[in-house]
């Protein structure tokens, strides 16, 4: 992984102890860089000095090459997608481990809503809304099997759908389907009233909320 200065030079290398880095995101306030690839280790390096800082324990940390990683707005969390079939919520300045999404279907592509959670885990960026309407905020997982394994032509026999899960009671709660191979790439839109997500298919599919999805109440 290399950064690069203003001026296209490079400003700072950094080697993964194994294999691949095959995502890497700033953490809080651009003092760090974390990373993920092919170990399956998450780490958090000094992003000064390329110094490793932290890295995630083998024994709750993902299980296979990690392919993909998003940071919440505010920073203060972010999510890992492997082809272990899980998704996991870590913590961006101290790497400790806060949910595990599981799934039955290897995962390549995660993000998470910008909108509104519970409000009942402030770690978790709660922001006071008003009334009773609350949003629950979603992690979304993408992916499905090798398209090249699936031996039918029914779609569903690859587990193309983009996943919701609870962010905070990590409870699949909905799908949306569309894709015909692997999702590869997902992506909320900054209002968070639609997403995209792109797939082996060679489509990208732009998603709109209906209505009723800002107006659950708890």
């Amino acid at each position: 992984m290399m950064l690069f200065s203003e001026t296209a030079e490079s400003a700072l290398v950094i080697k993964g102890p194994q294999g691949r880095i095959n995502r890497a995101i700033w953490g809080p306030l651009n003092r760090t860089i974390i990373s993920a690839g092919e170990d399956a280790i998450v780490r958090i390096w000094d992003s000064e000095t390329g110094k490793l800082l932290k890295e995630s324990d083998k024994e709750t940390g993902h299980k296979k090459t990690v392919t993909s990683l998003s940071k919440a707005v505010d920073g203060s969390h972010f999510v890992t997608g492997s082809l272990d079939k899980s998704a996991k919520l870590w913590d961006s300045r101290t790497l400790t481990l806060i949910k595990t999404y599981l799934t039955e279907r290897p995962v390549n592509a995660v993000t998470m809503s910008p909108l509104l959670d519970h409000g009942q885990q402030p770690s978790l960026g709660a922001l006071k809304v008003q009334s009773n309407h609350i949003h629950i905020i979603e992690v979304v997982l993408g992916g499905g099997q090798d398209a090249s394994h699936v031996t039918t032509t029914d779609h569903r026999a690859g587990k193309f759908e983009a996943k919701f899960y609870d962010k905070i009671l990590q409870e699949e709660i909905g799908g949306v389907k569309g894709h015909f191979g692997p999702i590869n790439a997902l992506a909320f839109n900054p209002d968070g009233k639609s997403f995209s997500s792109g797939g082996e298919d060679g489509y990208v599919r732009l998603h709109h909320f209906d209505p009723d999805y800002f107006n659950v109440k708890i």
